[in-house]
This record gives structure tokens, sequence and C-alpha cells, in this order.
């Protein structure tokens, strides 16, 4: 059964008080060779990449800043976790998310742009919130609800929206924008963890309030 679509409050989505946050969204992660392939076939399977780009273009529109959270590892290791399975995993796949590298940056699908955007990367811990300085980013760009979108709800991404709901802010979920492996246990987190602390919705009900919500530019 698929998460219930929630009904957005009033003013959760305002322009001026939220941010699109993507997690670990890089080539090497959703890409054709990927450090987890399972992971990226789960995203695959729900277009990831296209809804994360949707949601990026109608944040430009609207005026919402967009901020990627991505993971590093040096080829030599330094600096990385090494006290979970899931990190000796990443250090055996042959897709190293090497700093400077294609396949660190964001997947060139979503629309990422370097001189627009903010990326907050760590070279350790399960997931993006934590020691990234991702809470006073947001605070500082004046957002405090957060669309929380990419992979993956088995730990980054589940990490990301404790973190954030556990430090005040609001989360929102497009859950057509979010993926895990194996996808029914993506599907069983979203319904019985993330949305008691998130409203989960999707890319067309984001996509489409900011696009309604945009102030209209003025032609120079």
């Amino acid at each position: 059964m698929s998460p219930r679509l929630d009904a957005l409050p009033g003013g959760l989505l305002d322009p001026a008080r939220s941010a699109l946050v993507t997690c670990e969204c890089q080539y090497g992660v959703l890409g054709p060779d990927a450090v987890f392939p399972a992971l990226a076939e789960a995203a695959a399977a729900v277009e990831l990449v296209a809804q994360v780009g949707r949601l990026v273009a109608a944040a430009r529109t609207a005026a919402v800043p967009v901020l990627h959270c991505t993971a590093l590892r040096r080829a030599d290791g330094l600096g990385a976790s090494g006290n979970a399975r899931l990190f000796a995993a990443a250090a055996r796949s042959p897709v190293p998310l090497a700093p400077g590298s294609a396949a660190a940056a964001p997947h060139p699908g979503i629309g990422a742009d370097p001189e627009r955007d903010l990326v907050l990367s760590r070279l350790h811990g399960l997931g993006p919130f934590q020691d990234t300085g991702l809470a006073p980013a947001l605070r500082n760009l004046g957002a405090d609800t957060a669309v929380c979108v990419g992979v993956s709800l088995n730990v980054a991404l589940l990490e990301l929206v404790l973190g954030l709901v556990g430090a005040g802010f609001q989360v929102v979920l497009p859950r057509d924008a979010v993926a895990g492996t194996p996808p029914e246990y993506g599907r069983a987190v979203l319904r019985h963890t993330l949305a008691l602390v998130a409203t989960v919705t999707d890319t067309a009900a984001v996509a489409g309030h900011w696009l309604a919500t945009a102030r209209p530019t003025q032609d120079t």
C-alpha cells in the first residue's frame, strides 16, 4: 500500500520560508555505475532523477533555495567512517565518490547549479544532518521548512529527516522523489516512521504550490 497523501497545511511551503534539500542525489549513487546498484535501480523505478529535477526547476522559479547534501570518500579513506557494515560495503565499491569526481557531483539530470546552489559535503557519518552545517545554513536562509528528496530511506534520508525534525524544522517528503531498497521496505519506512514526523505528499503538489505562489518577474 502506498503512503497516504497528506494535505499541505497553509503556509508550510511558503517560498520565503522553505528550502529544497537533496540527499545523495549524485551521479555515482543514481547513475548507471552506482555504489549500491540495487538502490540506483529502486530510484530509477520511480524516476527519481526526473522528479527531483522537476522540483529543482520549480524551486528556482519560486526563488526557493536549493541545497545538495553529498557523500564523499577519499581514495585513501582518510576521514571516512568504518564502524558499520554500510561503510565497509562503500569502501569495496568500484565506484568511489572521490572529491571532485563526476561520480561525487550531483546527478546532471537534477539541474544542479553550483553558482546558485549550496553544496554541503561530508566524508563520514550516516547522513547529512550531523556535522555538515545544514541546520545553520537553513536558518541563515530564513527557511523553517525543508523539502527533502533523494536516497536512501534506509539510512541517510532517515537520518536527515529525524535530525531536521529534532532541530525544530518542518519536513516535507515527496513520496515519488525518495527511494530505498528493497522498494517495499522504503514504502514501509515512509508509512510507519516518516509519516509520523513529516508531511508526506508528492512532487506535483510541492512543485504546483511553488509555481502557483512564485512572484512574477519584471522584464527589464
